[in-house]
C-alpha cells in the first residue's frame, strides 16, 4: 500500500498540482518508468483526488459560503466554469492524449503570463469580468486534461484578466479544480474501481503534501505584486514545457 514509488508519486502530485508545471505530465512520466501496473495517465488523474481534499480542507470556510449561497459571485463563477470545463474537457480527454501538444500549449501559457506581467508593469490593463471570465477560464481548464498542459497555469493565466489579487487568483484557480476533479474521479472509479485501492498510499501523501505546498504558495503570493507573481509563474510554465519536450 505504502510502496516507495507510490509515496513519491503522491508527493509529486501534492507539490506540482499548484504550480504551473503540469502535475499530470510529471506524475505520468514518473509512473511510466517506476510504476508499471497501472496506466500512467489514469494514475496521475486519480492522484488529483488527494489534492482535491487538500483544497476542500484549506478553503473550508470559502466552501461553506459557496454551498450556503453566501458568496454568490464565487458560486456562479464556479458553476459556470465547471460546466464549460466538462463540456470542453471530456471530448478532449477522449481524443487527445499527447505530451507534445500539451507541452506546446504549456509554452504558450507561459508566454501569455510573461506578457501579462509586462502589461501590468506598463499599466496596460485589459479586464474581463463576470460570465465571460468564467467561460474563458472554464475553456482553459477543460484543455488542461491534455497531459503536459498545466491546469493551474492555464487558469491562472485566464484569471489574470480579472480584477483579482494574487492570493484571490490562486484561491479561485485551486477551488475551480474541485468540481472537475470530482467528476473525473467518478468517471475513473466507474471505469476501474481498483485504481483507487491501488493508489491509496499515494493519495494520502498527495493530500498531506498538497496542504503544505498550498499554504506556502498562498503566503508567498501575499508578498508579491501582480507583475512579479505572473512573471514567476510564466517562467515556470516555460520551464515545464521545455522540460517536457526534452524528457519525453
Amino acid at each position: 500500500m505504502f510502496e516507495f514509488e507510490k509515496i513519491i508519486a503522491g508527493i509529486l502530485q501534492g507539490v506540482f498540482e499548484w504550480l504551473p508545471i503540469s502535475s499530470e505530465g510529471i506524475v505520468s512520466l514518473f509512473s511510466n518508468f517506476f510504476i508499471k501496473k497501472v496506466n500512467p495517465v489514469d494514475l496521475s488523474l486519480v492522484l488529483h483526488f488527494g489534492t482535491l481534499f487538500a483544497v476542500l480542507v484549506y478553503f473550508f470556510k470559502d466552501w461553506i459560503k459557496v454551498l450556503l449561497y453566501k458568496d454568490r459571485f464565487l458560486f456562479w463563477f464556479l458553476a459556470t466554469s465547471t460546466f464549460v470545463s466538462l463540456v470542453v474537457g471530456f471530448p478532449v480527454y477522449k481524443l487527445i492524449n499527447n505530451f507534445v501538444v500539451g507541452n506546446f500549449l504549456l509554452l504558450i501559457t507561459g508566454i501569455g503570463l510573461l506578457f501579462t506581467s509586462f502589461f501590468q508593469r506598463k499599466k496596460l490593463k485589459v479586464k474581463i469580468e463576470g460570465k465571460r471570465l468564467a467561460i474563458l477560464t472554464g475553456v482553459l481548464q477543460g484543455f488542461s486534461v491534455i497531459p503536459g498542459l498545466s491546469r493551474s497555469g492555464a487558469t491562472i493565466f485566464g484569471l489574470s484578466f480579472g480584477k483579482f489579487s494574487p492570493p484571490e487568483i490562486l484561491k479561485i484557480s485551486y477551488m475551480m479544480s474541485v468540481p472537475v476533479v470530482f467528476a473525473s474521479s467518478v468517471y475513473l472509479y466507474l471505469k476501474d474501481p481498483t485504481l483507487f485501492s491501488f493508489s491509496f498510499g499515494a493519495l494520502i501523501f498527495s493530500f498531506l503534501t498538497g496542504i503544505l505546498t498550498l499554504h506556502f504558495l498562498i503566503k508567498i503570493s501575499q508578498k508579491l505584486n501582480f507583475s512579479k507573481f505572473t512573471l514567476i509563474f510564466g517562467l515556470l510554465c516555460i520551464f515545464g514545457g521545455l522540460f517536457g519536450f526534452f524528457v519525453r
